[in-house]
């Protein structure tokens, strides 16, 4: 998935593990932009006794570069507290939950946002309220309330949300990494199947969300409200990450553990995909470590990615064109690595620079689409990925398209194979819902299924 369990050592440990990152100018509020970052990947709604939850132990960040160096300016953090009335029941609630501070709900979460800027920080507010899971309609009744609870408006001017959220991201997981057989093209792969429609591999699970709406003058480098998508002041780049102590010392015979010594990044994400399929099995969890602005150790990867030599021998005569094609790819380079400069695409270019880092690049001066695609710019939609990332864009057909070789022309003379332009999963945004208000992640599905998952 898109960074769901995609790096050897971060599978091991969910609640750091970052699954994807969002960033758009707000659809019912176009002066702000909204960051989501995800985490604790597939979770089963079905998830009790200990349902889930963000770690106590983790720090959350969500990173913003607005003067295009890679590095970022802006940094928000986030620390969560659990704290259990009765820890002398086994259950996570004690009668319904039918408010976000109910005394029903035995184990709760609360956090504190700090904003970090050029090093300065400024805490926000601490004591914030996360709703709970949606246990089902027994116990959590009148879920879509709770969720709107956990929404809270900072006096900075921030709107911000932490917790369960319906998962966004829609893969056909199973094809993927069965060999690459797309269903819908799997009539021509090298083990030939009848086509068929793809299969949502994450229907109905959910994620940890951690989402903020800021407005665009404090994200600006000079504060302004950008306005020409010419500018380079309009343009930021964004990603997120997960940080552990250096160190944890676990207590003998008592079950305890304690961390001390600085926090060590052990996860992060800007791009859908990238340490999913362009990284190398032996540096995913070093890619994980590393400053975005050190990311030209892995150009080579990026330029040369082993999906595209794959696709002609998965698919024996479908991509004559791509087996051909040798030269660094340099339209990969821009899209994940750099932004997309002024003159290749009409009014449009988030390019930040020389610097190479995996960062969502966002032009803020571009609104939302008034009929958005989800195949963003290669749908004709400029306000879609590779521009940010909406929750709704699909970013699998869009980056399998752009691999097999449909963006090179946009950099080089070349003739794209017929297939390059087609590549799908067979799964368009009607595979999950979402929510026309911020967080925009729809409503968690509950442990209480009225249908199997499926």
């Amino acid at each position: 998935m898109s960074s769901h369990r995609e790096a050897p050592g971060i599978s091991k440990d969910p609640v750091a593990d970052n699954t994807d990152t969002y960033a758009f100018v707000s659809p019912d509020a176009p002066d702000s932009v909204t960051i989501i970052s995800n985490y604790v990947p597939l979770e089963a709604p079905f998830g009790g006794p200990n349902f889930f939850e963000f770690g106590d132990d983790v720090l959350y960040e969500i990173h913003i570069d607005n003067d295009a160096d890679g590095v970022p300016e802006i940094t928000y953090q986030f620390l969560f507290e659990t704290r259990v009335a009765n820890p002398n029941t086994f259950l996570y609630n004690t009668g319904q939950i039918l408010s976000i501070g109910s005394a029903n709900w035995n184990r709760k979460q609360f956090y504190s946002v700090t904003r970090v800027v050029n090093g300065q920080s400024r805490v926000l507010a601490s004591g914030l309220a996360c709703p709970p899971c949606n246990i089902g309609p027994a116990s959590t009744p009148n879920y879509s309330e709770l969720g709107r609870a956990g929404v809270h408006r900072l006096a900075s001017g921030e709107s911000v949300f932490a917790g369960q959220r319906l998962e966004g991201f829609y893969v056909d997981l199973g094809a993927i990494f069965d060999l690459g057989d797309l269903r819908p093209f799997q009539n021509l792969h090298i083990v030939p199947l009848p086509a068929a429609p793809g299969v949502n591999a994450s229907q109905d699970f959910n994620v940890h969300s951690i989402a903020l709406r800021i407005p665009k003058t404090m994200l600006t480098m000079d504060g302004s409200n950008p306005t020409n998508p010419a500018s380079a002041t309009s343009v930021i780049g964004v990603w997120a990450a997960a940080s552990r102590r250096k160190a944890e010392v676990r207590e003998i015979g008592n079950g305890m553990s304690h961390e001390s010594g600085p926090w060590v990044q052990v996860s992060r994400l800007g791009n859908p995909l990238i340490n999913e399929v362009i990284i190398p099995m032996g540096k995913k969890d070093y890619w994980n470590s590393q400053p975005a602005q050190n990311d030209s150790q892995f150009a080579s990867y990026v330029a040369h990615p082993e999906l595209a030599k794959l696709l002609p021998v998965l698919y024996p005569g479908v991509f004559p064109n791509l087996a051909g094609l040798t030269a660094a790819r340099a339209d990969l380079l821009a899209i994940l690595l750099t932004g997309i400069p002024s003159g290749i695409i009409p009014g449009f270019q988030n390019y930040t620079g020389a610097t190479q880092a995996d960062q969502l690049r966002l032009n803020m001066a571009i609104p939302p689409a008034s009929k958005p695609s989800p195949l963003g710019i290669i749908g004709g939609d400029l306000a879609g990925f590779p521009n940010g990332r909406r929750v709704f864009d699909d970013v699998v057909s869009i980056e399998l398209r752009a691999i097999a070789g449909a963006t090179y022309p946009l950099v080089a003379t070349y003739t794209p194979d017929g297939a390059a332009g087609l590549l799908t999963d067979g799964l368009t945004s009607t595979a999950t819902r979402y929510q026309s208000s911020f967080p925009y992640l729809a409503t968690p599905a509950s442990g209480y299924q009225t249908e199997p998952l499926h």
